[in-house]
């Protein structure tokens, strides 16, 4: 007989006890970690909300939420916030049912609009959340040529010219972590989309919080610097997960040699997987991404509307962004990198 499931709600938690836990739990990823709620926290100030569930006194599930209030997008407890993952983490159905209970009395107590918990899970009265985005997930191939030959053909001809480059000497790869280069052209690239760039210090404390499994990967084309790869470690998978550019980059194939080499140094660190990320169904990484050879997998994420009378669409494709979208690349870059990481904690 299963002995009693206790519940602890609290804004601390033992975080080395946590991560354990994390990092021992088959299903874990690394937006599980306790650091993700913690920098929430410090860059903007989404108050944490650590859920444990114990049995004997020994951890059997934990859940991380972020209390959002954003003037913006309203009130919500998100799991993990930022991120693509998180979500409840337990080693059987009590404790995910428990830990559930607790965030729904969380929710209705902060009279939030919503929870939404990024990660799939069976439980009855919570919505699935799906239909928009993929992932994109695959074993990395140990055998360098064989790698590349599994590339489809347009892509693998790409990945040859890199490689070229970089053997020629116009692509050197800088493994140092150039933080100040990264947001530089991150901030670039998001302005391009329409995107408000985060606060340069998410990033810093990112890299800080996660020292050991974090890396900046920076390309320079010709003796200027066109692109900058933000990897994840966690478990047997590498995650790159955020990538900048200028426009300079197309021509060197900037992207390319970044996967490309972020795979080939992955294996040779002993890691199984590239995890590609997830991606708008039909947008241009989608597209991007299966011509590399992955195939989309559906993402699902679970929510449950508290005050909200329906699930919320906080998306660039919601009409009532829309023009939002179109503008913000017209204004001048000093100007958006300005308001960017104001407007930023709107969309967790």
């Amino acid at each position: 007989m299963t002995n009693s499931t206790e519940i602890h709600v609290s804004g601390q938690v033992d975080r080395s006890e946590w991560d354990s836990f994390v990092n021992n739990h088959p299903e874990a990823s690394f937006f599980h970690l306790s650091g993700w709620s913690a920098i929430a926290h410090e860059i903007y100030n989404y108050a944490p909300v650590y859920i444990t569930a114990r049995r004997d006194n020994r951890l059997v599930g934990v859940l991380s939420l972020s209390h959002v209030k954003a003037p913006l997008t309203g009130r919500s407890l998100v799991s993990t916030a930022f991120s693509v993952g998180g979500g409840p983490l337990a080693i059987d159905q009590e404790a995910l049912s428990r830990l559930l209970n607790a965030a729904e009395e969380v929710g209705t107590n902060r009279n939030v609009d919503y929870i939404e918990l990024r990660s799939d899970f069976s439980a009855d009265h919570w919505q699935d959340k799906s239909g928009t985005h993929a992932g994109f997930k695959a074993p990395i191939i140990k055998n360098e040529k064989e790698a590349l030959a599994a590339i489809p053909r347009k892509r693998r001809a790409e990945v040859r010219k890199a490689i070229a480059l970089a053997e020629a000497g116009d692509l050197v790869l800088d493994q140092r972590r150039n933080l100040d280069v990264f947001y530089r052209l991150y901030a670039h690239s998001l302005h391009r989309l329409g995107t408000p760039v985060f606060p340069k210090r998410f990033i810093a404390n990112l890299v800080d919080e996660f020292r050991n499994h974090t890396e900046i990967l920076t390309l320079t084309y010709r003796g200027d610097a066109v692109a900058s790869l933000v990897n994840f470690y966690f478990g047997d998978t590498v995650l790159p997960y955020y990538i900048g550019a200028n426009d300079a980059a197309r021509e060197a194939r900037a992207f390319d040699y970044l996967y490309w080499i972020t795979m080939r140094r992955a294996s040779e660190k002993g890691y199984s997987y590239f995890d590609f990320g997830r991606s708008k169904i039909d947008s241009g990484p989608y597209i991007y991404k299966k011509l590399w050879g992955f195939n989309p997998e559906p993402v699902h994420y679970r929510i449950k509307p508290v005050k909200a009378e329906s699930i919320p669409n906080i998306s660039p494709n919601n009409p009532k962004y829309a023009a939002f979208v179109k503008l913000w690349p017209k204004i001048p870059a000093p100007i958006v990198n300005r308001v960017g990481p104001m407007l930023a904690p709107n969309f967790p």
